[in-house]
């Protein structure tokens, strides 16, 4: 059975080139080295196809188009996983070429998130169908943050360094990459084979590069966020770290999965990124110490509230005493011997009123001296008599 579907792959591939040869239109030697590079040969890869082809990519820019053209109709009408991983690891490949037009993708030019193997029975063409569904996806993934990383390059008068709120979010998006490769890995024993395991070798690599660029990225925006200071980028660093915290053990479980079934890259696993902790309480202490300063203004303003309502309260209570004196100084009446108000009354209320605005003052002691309060002064025409300071009108 499995003779007959290599004889039966071998067919597709050399009728494929055949059509190719005769084609009108195009280019009939690149379409030949694609199909020669995404045969249903399940053995090995061509390796020699592929360099052919990144060849004519660096001699001109020019055969990109044409190069997508054919990978595209290709993948589109496969269903074979062989050719599948293939034709993705082709273009993994393309995307290590530092070119204008292959940083102008933006998605990549065919869609296999519905891929599925149509040779092998379902129970085994799961776990290939689920290896190259996160393997596009994580390639269609870097396609766009490629290009959004180019487009900002080439923003016109656009600073060649980034802000710090740029870095953080670069930060995330490469956290995004890591958990999207993280899927990709074969699922099932079965799936230990010599394809399978040469691009779980462009992945591992692809791992590297990728926590790399944010180990290097994460260390440089600590250092801008002690520098500068903001809250608002101490938190998102602090999100960012323990993501990471969280990434890094995955990764180290994800590197122990690869070399037990055989990855050759494996070897050169990354030192997972372990911020340190004096840096964390730093970052956190740049938090609370804002949030203290605004807790601390906020008692202080609340404090000169209370403060003007108490100078408010005392003032109020000044002014009942104004009027009160005023009444009391309308009701005195002035006879010939005597010097004496309507009744004991008015007297005593002269007398409350006298008090409290003293007391208002915190200059009086109203439980010293009262009998001074007591006493009515006789009046005598040949004696000026007056009454004590305290009281006087």
């Amino acid at each position: 059975m499995r003779i007959w579907k290599r004889a039966a792959g071998a067919l597709k591939d050399n009728y494929s080139i055949l059509v190719a040869k005769f084609s009108p239109h195009g280019h009939p030697d690149l379409e030949r080295v694609v199909i020669k590079a995404t045969s249903h040969n399940e053995q090995c890869m061509d390796y020699k196809s592929i360099q052919r082809v990144f060849q004519w990519l660096r001699s001109s820019p020019l055969y990109l188009k044409p190069l997508l053209y054919t990978l595209s109709t290709r993948m589109e009408k496969t269903h074979s996983w062989v050719v599948a991983i293939k034709g993705l690891m082709l273009i993994h490949g393309v995307f290590c070429f530092d070119l204008p037009t292959v940083q102008m993708l933006r998605r990549l030019p065919f869609d296999m998130t519905h891929f599925s193997d149509g040779h092998l029975n379902p129970e085994k063409a799961w776990g290939y169908n689920a290896f190259i569904r996160a393997y596009y996806s994580y390639l269609d993934l870097k396609s766009s943050y490629v290009c959004a990383q180019a487009a900002r390059k080439r923003k016109p008068g656009k600073k060649t360094e980034e802000t710090l709120a740029e870095e953080l979010q670069n930060l995330e998006k490469l956290q995004g990459l890591i958990d999207a490769i993280l899927h990709v890995k074969p699922r099932n024993p079965s799936m230990h084979v010599v394809l399978v395991l040469e691009a779980m070798d462009c992945v591992i690599d692809e791992v590297l590069e990728v926590y790399d660029s944010y180990c290097k990225g994460m260390e440089r925006v600590i250092l801008k966020i002690f520098d500068m200071g903001g809250t608002v980028e101490a938190g998102t660093a602090l999100r960012i770290i323990e993501k990471g915290e969280m990434q890094g053990d995955k990764l180290a479980l994800y590197f122990e999965f690869c070399r037990e079934i055989g990855v050759l890259n494996v070897s050169d696993s990354p030192k997972i990124l372990r911020v340190a902790e004096k840096d964390v309480k730093e970052l956190k202490g740049i938090i609370d110490g804002v949030n203290e300063k605004k807790k601390k203004n906020k008692n202080m303003d609340e404090k000169d509230e209370n403060d003007d309502d108490v100078v408010k309260k005392m003032n109020e209570e000044m002014a009942i005493v104004v009027r009160e004196n005023d009444f009391l100084m309308k009701k005195t009446v002035i006879t010939d011997q005597w010097e004496v108000f309507d009744d004991d009354v008015a007297f005593d209320q002269m007398s409350s009123a006298v008090v409290v605005a003293a007391a208002a003052t915190n200059n009086y002691n109203p439980f010293l001296e009262l009998d001074s309060y007591n006493s009515i002064v006789p009046y005598n025409p040949h004696q000026h008599h007056v009454l004590p300071d305290l009281i006087s009108f």
